[in-house]
Formats: structure tokens, C-alpha cells, sequence
């Protein structure tokens, strides 16, 4: 009787194999994308706060500008060196359309950010919600043949319907196996993107009262 898992599987059909070969892409994609993503936002909430510390500690934004030149993976990082370079680098005030036109280079700025923090999160959502359904359509064709192989031996004995059972199952494994992961790692990830946008929206808002010669700031809530 094949009862290792090896065995189960290599005794498959070929569409709960074809079932398991897909399973398996699925989840090598899903693990790498996984990575990537912790690896990331891991490495940008690094660096924002380290270049938070410079903004916070330094009142001249041309030496802030200077040793945050190589913060290159901060989102914050980037927009101030938008607003330097377009308002900052003097003492001048801004505005109307000049202002007007600051806030447009930042938000596309954040937006680009944005985009790069989303990226790939929809397809771990996409293997987290599709991979049970393939996993339970290898089960089902399996499930079906092993009542084709009871209907040809004439017998319902446990040894005869067993074997074909367990091989099914293997593929609704397969798919939980896959699918879990993929669906912790989404929700654990699709929040992160929601709380860049609302830094990212203070800290513009902080970048463009100075360029126009306010004086207030919202430092403090970036800290939360």
C-alpha cells in the first residue's frame, strides 16, 4: 500500500500532478515575494528613520539636504530633496502656483512610493485565495477516479478505497499548504502601505508650510 507521501504522489494522475506542479510554482512564487516584501519595507522604515533623526536634530535644510544624500531608499528622504530643490535651497517664500506646483511634484513622488510599497501584494492575495480551489480540484478528479477504481474491482473494502482517497487529499494539502502563508504574509503587509501614505501626507504637508514661511510643523506626529 502507498502510504508515504512520496509514493502518494507519484502515484497520482496526471491532473492532480499537473494540480501539485502548479501548487508548487505557486508557493516558490508566494515565498520569494514574501522575502521581498519583508526585505523591503524592513529596509525603508530603516531608513526613514534614520533620516527622520537628521531632520528632526538639524535646523538648516541645505545641511540636512547634505547628509541625507545618502538615505536613497527613504521615501522621506526623497521628498525633502524635492522640496530643496525646488523651495527649500532659499530663503524665499512660495507662492500660488508655485506652491501649487511644489505640492504636485510631491504627491506624484509619494504616489510613486506608494505604488512600489503595493507592489506584488495583490498577487499574494491572489495565491492565498485561489490555491485551496486548486488543491480541492485535485482532490475532487482524484476522489472521482478512486470511485472508478472501486466500480472496476467490484469491492468498497478499505484497502481498495484508501489508497485512492489519500492521494486525492494530498493535492487540498498542497493547496492549504500554499495558501496559508501567502494569506498571513498579505494581511500582515497591506496595512504597511496605508501608514506610509499618512507619513508621507504629514511630511508633505510639514514641506510645503515651510516653503511658504509658516512656521509651524508636524514633526511630532511623525514620530508616532
Amino acid at each position: 500500500m502507498r502510504t508515504d507521501l512520496v509514493g502518494l504522489i507519484g502515484a497520482a494522475s496526471p491532473i492532480t500532478l499537473g494540480a501539485l506542479l502548479l501548487l508548487l510554482v505557486f508557493s516558490i512564487f508566494s515565498w520569494a515575494v514574501i522575502l521581498f516584501k519583508w526585505r523591503f519595507f524592513r529596509r525603508v522604515s530603516r531608513q526613514d528613520r534614520r533620516f527622520l533623526r537628521l531632520y528632526e536634530a538639524l535646523e538648516d535644510p541645505k545641511e540636512v539636504r547634505r547628509r541625507a544624500a545618502t538615505i536613497v531608499r527613504s521615501p522621506l528622504a526623497t521628498l525633502f530633496a524635492e522640496a530643496y530643490r525646488r523651495a527649500l535651497h532659499d530663503d524665499e517664500p512660495l507662492h500660488g502656483e508655485h506652491v501649487r506646483r511644489l505640492e504636485r511634484g510631491l504627491i506624484q513622488i509619494a504616489d510613486r512610493h506608494l505604488m512600489e510599497a503595493e507592489e506584488y501584494l495583490g498577487s499574494l492575495a491572489t495565491v492565498g485565495n485561489v490555491s485551496p480551489f486548486i488543491g480541492l480540484f485535485g482532490t475532487v478528479l482524484g476522489i472521482i477516479q478512486a470511485f472508478q477504481e472501486i466500480a472496476r474491482q467490484g469491492t468498497a473494502s478499505i484497502a481498495a478505497v484508501a489508497p485512492g482517497v489519500a492521494e486525492a487529499l494530498v493535492a487540498t494539502a498542497a493547496g492549504l499548504f500554499t495558501a496559508i502563508p501567502a494569506g498571513i504574509a498579505y494581511n500582515h503587509f497591506v496595512n504597511k502601505p496605508r501608514r506610509y501614505a499618512t507619513q508621507l501626507d504629514v511630511f508633505r504637508n510639514d514641506l510645503i508650510a515651510q516653503a511658504e514661511g509658516r512656521q509651524e510643523t508636524e514633526a511630532t506626529v511623525l514620530k508616532s
